[in-house]
């Protein structure tokens, strides 16, 4: 069963700052799921689909430059491979991480089914890209996603919410 979740809509101002976010207009974007402390938009969900109806699985998007920089960071250093790692040797974990992809995959498919079981970030075998895996925890909070929640309290270990994040173009 998914819960109901009531984000927030998307205001004019908030698509003017996620489109100065990405560099672009953003795509198939539903709602502000998550929002850094400072106010401005974080966490974007999106549509299933694009808006031509090409698949577009991944439902939560990473839009903060700060957190996007730090999230880098991270996967720069092989966290990533750590991780992947430890599922084949920690059963609990792996266990966790393919409720995980179920719950996801159940999510994205209540507001439209894509007919497969992609899900995002490598789900449910490896850890690709832990920007999903950190947006999936701001938006629906600790406990469900464990390499989300785990990548949040390294990102607060490392300092975030700083206090003066950025809302919208580049960090460098």
């Amino acid at each position: 069963m998914v819960d109901n979740i009531d984000f927030e809509p998307v205001s004019d101002e908030d698509k003017d700052i996620i489109a100065s976010q990405l560099g672009r207009p953003p795509r198939a974007l539903r709602t502000v799921a998550a929002r850094c402390p400072s106010g401005h938009p974080a966490v974007v969900q999106t549509s299933p689909r694009l808006e031509d109806g090409t698949p577009f699985p991944t439902l939560y998007y990473l839009t903060c430059p700060t957190l996007n920089s730090l999230v880098g960071k991270l996967e720069a250093s092989g966290l990533m491979r750590e991780m992947t790692e430890r599922l084949s040797t920690d059963k609990d974990l792996a266990a966790a991480y393919q409720r995980t992809h179920e719950s996801y995959l159940a999510e994205r498919d209540a507001i439209d089914p894509l007919g497969h079981e992609v899900s995002a970030g490598g789900m449910p075998g490896r850890v690709k890209c832990l920007h999903v895996h950190v947006a999936h925890t701001l938006a629906r909070g600790e406990g469900i996603n464990p390499f989300g929640d785990e990548t949040l309290r390294l990102l607060n270990e490392l300092g975030w919410p700083t206090g003066d994040c950025a809302p919208e173009g580049k960090v460098e």
